[in-house]
This record gives C-alpha cells, sequence and structure tokens, in this order.
C-alpha cells in the first residue's frame, strides 16, 4: 500500500472517531492531549540523526565538487522569492475576500509569547559544541550548525578523516532506513492526531465567528499549494509534469496538515524526495535544512492574514496601502525566525505581529482567535511542508542532482 494512502486512511479514521466522541468530557480531554503530545513525540523520534549525518555527508560531498556556496545561493533565492510571492499574495486575498469581523473579548490575562530571537542565537554557539545533540530536538538550526562544521572539517586531509567519512555515511544511510520505518507506522499514529484536529475543529465551528476565516485560508492553501505552485514548476528546463510532482508529495501534505509540526514531517519529506523523486541526499539533506528553518512563509502569510483581520475587528476605519505593505515586510522578517517554533509558528507570529505593531493597541489582538489557533498552525505548517517539498524537488532539478526519473507506480 502507498505510504500516503496509510496516512490518508489514518487521517479519515482518526476524524471520525474525534467527531463522535462525546464533548467536554474532561477524562477524553486529557487522554487526547497526552496521546497527542506522545504521537508528536514519535513522527519527531528520528529526525535529528537522519538530517545531521545526512547534512554533514552533504555538506562535504558539496564541498569536494566546488558547490556548496552555490547551493546555498541557489536555496536562499527560491526561498525569498516564495515568501514574497506567498506572503504578498495572501494579503491580497484577505483585502479582496474580507472575512467577517470577529468579535472583541476583553481579555483577562495576556499571554506573553515571542519569538525568543535573542535565545535563539545565543543557542546557536553553546559553551559545549556537542551540547546542541542532547537537546529536545525541537530547535534543530543549533544541530544544522554543528553539521555544517563537521561537514567542513571532513574536507581536511582525506587520509586522515576518511574512516570518519565512511562511519558518517553508513551511520546517514542507517538512520534513513529507521526514519523510513516510523513514516510506515505514521498512518496509525495520525489516528491520534486527526482525532484530536477533529474535536478542536468541531470546536470553532459551532463558535461560528471564524467561519470566513476558516473558509478563505482554507480555499486559497487548496488553491496555492495544488494549483499555483504545481504551475510554477511547469516552467523548468527541461520540462516536468507538476501533477507528478504534486502525487509524490501527498504523503508530506497530509502530515503537516494532520500533525502541525514541520519537524515531524521532515523525515517523510526526505523519504519522499529519494523514493519519489531520486533526489541525490547532498541536495535534500541541504534544502531540507534551510527551507524547514528559514522557509516558513506560509506561517508569516497566515499570521498576515489574521492580522488583518484583527484590526479590521477593532476599528471600521480602512487599512491603508503602506500599513498593507509595513504588514507583509513585517511578516517576511519574521517567517525568518520561527525555527524554533516547528509547531505553532502561525500563532507565534500573529503574537509578534500584534505585539509590534503600532502604539501598542492590538497587543492582546491574538488572544481573540486564541480558539483557533490549532487552525492557523495546521495551515500555515500545510503550506511551510509544501514549499520545503516543492523547493528541495526543483533546487533538485534545476542542478542535475537527480539521480533517476523514477515511473509514478514505483512512486512510495
Amino acid at each position: 500500500m502507498k505510504v500516503w494512502v496509510k496516512l490518508f486512511i489514518g487521517a479519515v479514521l482518526g476524524m471520525a472517531i474525534g467527531f463522535l466522541l462525546p464533548e467536554e468530557n474532561v477524562n477524553i480531554a486529557a487522554a487526547l492531549q497526552w496521546l497527542e503530545k506522545f504521537a508528536i513525540g514519535v513522527g519527531r523520534y528520528a529526525v535529528v540523526p537522519v538530517l545531521l549525518f545526512s547534512l554533514i555527508m552533504s555538506v562535504y560531498e558539496l564541498r569536494m565538487d566546488d558547490q556548496f556556496w552555490s547551493m546555498v545561493f541557489k536555496n536562499f533565492l527560491v526561498i525569498i522569492a516564495a515568501s514574497v510571492f506567498v506572503i504578498s499574495s495572501g494579503i491580497f486575498v484577505t483585502m479582496i475576500f474580507s472575512p467577517a469581523r470577529i468579535p472583541i473579548e476583553k481579555a483577562e490575562q495576556l499571554d506573553i509569547l515571542t519569538l525568543e530571537t535573542a535565545a535563539n542565537i545565543i543557542d546557536i554557539f553553546p559553551s559545549n559544541m556537542f551540547s546542541v545533540l542532547t537537546g529536545s530536538g525541537i530547535y534543530l538550526f543549533p544541530v544544522f550548525v554543528f553539521a555544517f562544521f563537521i561537514g567542513m572539517g571532513l574536507n581536511y586531509d582525506r587520509n586522515y578523516v576518511k574512516p570518519v567519512i565512511t562511519l558518517i555515511d553508513s551511520l546517514s544511510r542507517i538512520f534513513f532506513h529507521v526514519a523510513s520505518f516510523f513514516s510506515e507506522i505514521l498512518g496509525f499514529i495520525l489516528i491520534v492526531l486527526s482525532a484530536c484536529w477533529a474535536v478542536n475543529f468541531s470546536e470553532i465551528v459551532q463558535a461560528k465567528v471564524y467561519k470566513d476565516l476558516i473558509i478563505m485560508l482554507g480555499v486559497f492553501s487548496v488553491v496555492l499549494c495544488f494549483g499555483i505552485l504545481p504551475l510554477f514548476l511547469y516552467l523548468l528546463k527541461p520540462r516536468v509534469n507538476p501533477w507528478v510532482v504534486l502525487y509524490g508529495s501527498l504523503g508530506p501534505a497530509i502530515t503537516a496538515l494532520i500533525s502541525r509540526d514541520i519537524n515531524f514531517s521532515i523525515p517523510v519529506i526526505q523519504r519522499h524526495s529519494k523514493e519519489n523523486f531520486g533526489v541525490r541526499r547532498r541536495s535534500s539533506a541541504l534544502s531540507l535544512s534551510l527551507f524547514s528553518t528559514f522557509c516558513r512563509c506560509g506561517s508569516a502569510m497566515v499570521a498576515a492574514a489574521a492580522f488583518i483581520v484583527i484590526i479590521k475587528s477593532y476599528t471600521y476605519i480602512r487599512i491603508e496601502t503602506v500599513d498593507l505593505i509595513l504588514i507583509g515586510i513585517r511578516a517576511f522578517a519574521i517567517s525568518f525566525l520561527l525555527a524554533r517554533h516547528p509547531g505553532e509558528g502561525a500563532y507565534i507570529a500573529l503574537a509578534a505581529l500584534c505585539l509590534g505593531y503600532g502604539g501598542g493597541e492590538y497587543r492582546a489582538g491574538y488572544l481573540i482567535l486564541k480558539p483557533m489557533a490549532f487552525y492557523l498552525i495546521a495551515i500555515g505548517t500545510f503550506i511551510d511542508v509544501m514549499l520545503t517539498s516543492f523547493g528541495t524537488y526543483l533546487i533538485a532539478k534545476t542542478n542535475n542532482f537527480i539521480h533517476e526519473d523514477k515511473n509514478l507506480r514505483r512512486f512510495i
């Protein structure tokens, strides 16, 4: 059975269970919360070792071919272009199909949600280099920096480092197969996560005040990821079939939407890139690391759209074009600072927009959307993961790092 079919069946079963569960049962809610945390942990379990050793080999191999910095540049070029397009189009759609205002309720307590930018920078270079490998596996950028320096170090003297290269190469392949095993059982894991998804979704649907924003974000994300982005791939030379690429990305799409966690989806993207598209490790590991860290424009776009709705809910004054541009610029900057938040990016970005806009009159604005925070995060993560999957393929295809064009029937 195809991996995406297993994931889809798991998601549908979980949704059915979630919608059938009795409402407002404290014991069931507590059990679901525990199971959700456990399921996310299972999905993240292999992400650090598989990316660590793969990225070390990627840096080493690209350095040997004098292609590393050009590949980094090309990845960032695609990330920046995608971020500008996604955020600006999201703001444009929000202004054209403006969702209804949301009733303002006075917040009794202001949650403290920040980007933790200062802490993020400090954690990149801890006093003990190896301590980045003993973390929780949530903030992966320090691990990527560690892998970068080790990969650079392997170019020192081949006579000395050859045994180490052989060991790291073997570990990379071993952990890839370990991660592949977990991707095979994620269908069962998604039953739990989609049940939680259904319970949360039924609650916000009953509230009705969020209906317009839910529909707008849902429709826009589907049109963007299943229509507009594949069409960009159609412009590649040599010509590719964008719908085949889209089909090969269905597995990551399902895991992203249901798990709402980009780290949960990384091993799935890596396996699909290799086994569906034939992307070589040296390209996929680097692109995955850069896109999952810096290409969070889907979450930033969702935050910008939600923030516009919040402004319209607070005031009837028309939002000027200059203000929209400023919101877009701030959302663009925030999209590069969400690496510490793989599972709550859109809501953290929304809080950052509210806390830093104007004279502070919107500081508590994000609290009016707290009931639907999980949905904002789900849509943002879905777009982020689809961009990562398409971006990984795009970089590999344009740089001849696809070792085999696989037949559709051989897709996992």
